[in-house]
């Protein structure tokens, strides 16, 4: 293996590294959101989470008014930011990461495309015609943050290749959802403003292309980017999507060009007589290697891979336990048992607890078998079929996508309550194979 070689496999492994850490830290933010939801939602001051929900928030100018209800300004606002960092990491795993060749994706792509078709016709044999069939989408969605802390309570036993597997199962996963959501899950479309939005990010590509820094630039037409697609029809949330899309994730300059510079630099640094511990003055040419050396470290890093390490602890502590906190609220009474019986009910949990895990580890299977695919090292079968299980946490968006499938309270019910227990189901499942799979592999 070459350095350069070992230097990309070095930083795909931290970057799952961190990536497993941050999610399984932030589940358990997410669960104590969850669980606050719930117990706020079936207490004495139900009314007043439910009318936190439906305040309008917002603003006027002239005779003009742009107000949104405090839950869309949280599906529809901070998602958009939650799914902009999805967005980089499905750019980054494709151009350089787990889906960046043929021989990598195929079979976390091929799980995940299991994973969404076979959840999805369960849910359409439940639900084939009427509203109700609206929520076919819901059960084919994976909560990444719930699935790997679940698998992170099982220590460090765990095989790298299944967090790897389990990781870009997830992303493909998101990819799919994301599709789904674009093409499936929109209004009526407005040319005219789609038009806009594609006006703004080639106008954040030519302010990128041209160096320009100032960061009151960057907000007023990602902000324009959100207003546009909002109006245009599709989920505004896709926003996001189409940012990352836009957003570096390859440095201006390649590593070798930054050393070769670093090295001059600092040689040239080195060379000059200072006698002092503290520099008050510093001559012009010292000033000018400096300078460079700033402007070359600032055009190695991507933005991309600068935007997703700020932004990710943003998304897994804050944009989805208040997201949780404010969608996990369903009040628990004497109708569960008929919010499991009705036909959204059935497809959802269906879907979420057989549908996953049997598309998943079917398609895997599939791709394995007729050499498509290679078994991750390490791995065995029973915990490819563990991490199939704990992909039927569907919980944060299976919950988002229930927002958008459902306008009537009685099924939008129905489906979260599925998707609650459902997830609970598959945690406590996945947990278990999965303990009993690495005790096999430990004797």
């Amino acid at each position: 293996m070459t350095n350069a070689a070992a230097r990309i496999s070095v930083d795909e492994k931290s970057a799952t590294a961190r990536f497993f850490a941050s999610e399984a830290t932030g589940s358990i933010l997410l669960l104590i959101c969850t669980l606050t939801a719930l117990a706020w939602a079936n207490s004495s001051w139900s009314a007043t989470y439910f009318h936190i929900l439906q305040a309008k928030i917002g603003f006027t100018w002239n005779e003009s008014r742009f107000a949104l209800s405090f839950s869309h300004w949280i599906n529809d606002g901070l998602m958009a930011l939650f799914f902009f960092v999805v967005g980089l990491e499905i750019k980054r795993e494709i151009l350089v990461g787990e889906l960046s060749s043929w021989k990598k994706a195929v079979l976390p792509v091929a799980a995940a495309l299991g994973g969404m078709l076979l959840p999805a016709s369960l849910y359409v044999a439940f639900n084939g015609q009427g509203p109700n069939s609206r929520g076919w989408a819901i059960p084919m969605a994976t909560d990444i943050a719930f699935a790997v802390g679940i698998l992170a309570l099982l220590g460090p036993r765990v095989p790298a290749g299944l967090k790897i597997f389990l990781t870009a199962l997830a992303i493909a996963d998101d990819l799919g959802a994301v599709l789904v959501i674009a093409l499936f899950y929109s209004d009526r479309l407005s040319i005219g403003a789609m038009i806009a939005a594609g006006a703004f990010l080639g106008l954040i590509v030519l302010a990128a292309r041209f160096r320009v820094k100032r960061v009151a630039v960057y907000a007023v037409l990602v902000i324009a980017v959100w207003l546009a697609v909002l109006a245009s029809g599709i989920h505004a949330t896709v926003a996001g999507i189409l940012l990352a899309m836009v957003v570096p994730v390859r440095g201006r300059i390649q590593p070798r060009r930054f050393f070769a510079v670093a090295r001059q630099r600092l040689v040239e640094l080195e060379a000059t007589e200072r006698t002092g511990e503290v520099t008050i003055t510093l001559k012009s040419k010292e000033m000018e290697a400096i300078e460079e050396l700033h402007q070359a470290s600032s055009d190695v890093m991507p933005a991309g891979l600068t935007f997703e390490r700020l932004l990710h602890p943003v998304t897994a502590f804050v944009i989805l336990p208040v997201f949780a906190l404010f969608n996990a609220g369903v009040v628990l009474d004497t109708k569960i048992i008929q919010a499991l019986a009705h036909p959204v009910g059935l497809g959802v949990l269906f879907g979420l607890v057989l549908g996953k895990q049997a598309g998943i580890t079917i398609a895997s299977w599939l791709v394995i078998r007729f050499g498509l695919a290679d078994m991750p090292g390490g791995v065995s079968w029973g915990q490819i079929y563990g991490a199939a299980i704990l992909a039927g946490i569907g919980f944060t968006m299976a919950l988002f996508v229930s927002d958008l499938a459902f306008d009537s309270e009685p099924l939008l019910g129905f489906s979260k309550v599925a998707i609650l227990v459902g997830s609970l189901c598959c945690a406590a499942g996945g947990y278990y194979v999965l303990r009993i799979a690495l005790a096999k592999a430990d004797k």
